[in-house]
């Protein structure tokens, strides 16, 4: 979407900060999640950016999206520096926190952020990313601001921040994964699933080698809390022979497999005595019949903001 973030924004005459949350929140938090990776910190970044705004005059928030854009990445950046050493030290893969569908209301801004819901392909793929990478990328390619905004908010010049989105740009796959999933991608999502789950279940090799991609990968978040496999697998061989073990994720065979809206896409929550238990999302290829990733998230700490779809 090429549009620009100021379209159609009035100029604020006076500050109403409950108003603003209202409209922006949305906004706000759809910024700092894909800055973040997680539902929690980015929750908290939105709510510390709206409370500081009460002390602000309102002549200093003259248009208020960008500002609130600024205030958001920049706390965004400032967390994941800190969080560095914490997410280094993290006990096997590090994933994003998968998110289902979020309570929005009906304007005609939170009507396109539903309908922009990053996918979590997109989302992993932002991980390859450093901080000041990741702000520049996220301004630019999904917010499409300026580059002279950008270099305003973060403190660098405008040809600083060209040069760091194409070293982002060339850290990141020539082609990107869809942000998002369209309505006629849908049911052949649904099939695609039935099939992999099927094979899944069943240990069937060759049901499993016709799902899978070239070049697949799996990455499994457990955290330390939950056992689970602790490295990325991203051979095709060793792909296939993880999902179709019969000595490795053995526990994922007892669930309950439910198709769910997780990041605007559908995908897969596994239930266990009718509670959610983990979430396993699916990367495809650009025909939508090969899976290119599989996403496994364990870890129950990164499940709370999935509501499983029973349907």
């Amino acid at each position: 979407m090429k549009s620009n973030p100021h379209a159609k924004e009035p100029e604020l005459s006076s500050l109403d900060v409950g108003e603003l949350y209202i409209r922006y929140k949305n906004y706000a938090f759809s910024i700092a999640y894909r800055m973040l990776g997680s539902v929690m910190e980015a929750e908290d970044i939105v709510q510390e950016c709206f409370a500081g705004l009460q002390s602000k005059p309102a002549q200093e928030i003259r248009h208020p999206k960008p500002y609130i854009a600024r205030l958001v990445v920049n706390r965004s950046l400032n967390l994941l520096n800190s969080a560095r050493n914490q997410r280094e030290s993290y006990v096997g893969e590090w994933l994003p926190e998968p998110i289902g569908d979020r309570e929005m209301g009906n304007t005609p801004e939170e009507t396109i952020q539903k309908k922009e819901m990053i996918s979590y392909a997109y989302l992993v793929m932002l991980e390859r990313l450093s901080p000041m990478e990741r702000a520049v990328f996220v301004l630019r390619e999904a917010f499409q601001y300026d580059y002279s905004e950008i270099a305003d908010w973060l403190g660098k010049t405008e040809s600083n921040c060209r040069q760091i989105f194409s070293r982002a740009r060339r850290n990141l796959p020539d082609r990107l994964p869809a942000i998002e999933q369209s309505d006629a991608d849908l049911k052949t999502k649904e099939e695609l699933l039935s099939r992999f789950t099927t094979a899944f279940l069943r240990y069937d090799v060759s049901a499993m080698l016709e799902l899978l991609a070239e070049q697949p990968v799996f990455t499994a978040d457990g955290g330390g809390v939950v056992h689970t496999v602790m490295r990325t697998m991203g051979v095709h061989k060793g792909v296939l022979a993880l999902l179709t073990s019969r000595r490795v994720l053995i526990q994922l065979r007892t669930r309950e497999w439910v198709p769910t809206l997780i990041n605007g896409e559908l995908q897969l929550a596994l239930m266990k005595e009718g509670q959610l238990s983990e979430v396993l999302c699916l990367e495809l290829d650009p025909s939508g019949e090969r899976i290119e990733g599989v996403y496994l998230v364990v870890n129950p700490n990164k499940l709370t903001s999935v509501q499983p779809s029973f349907h």
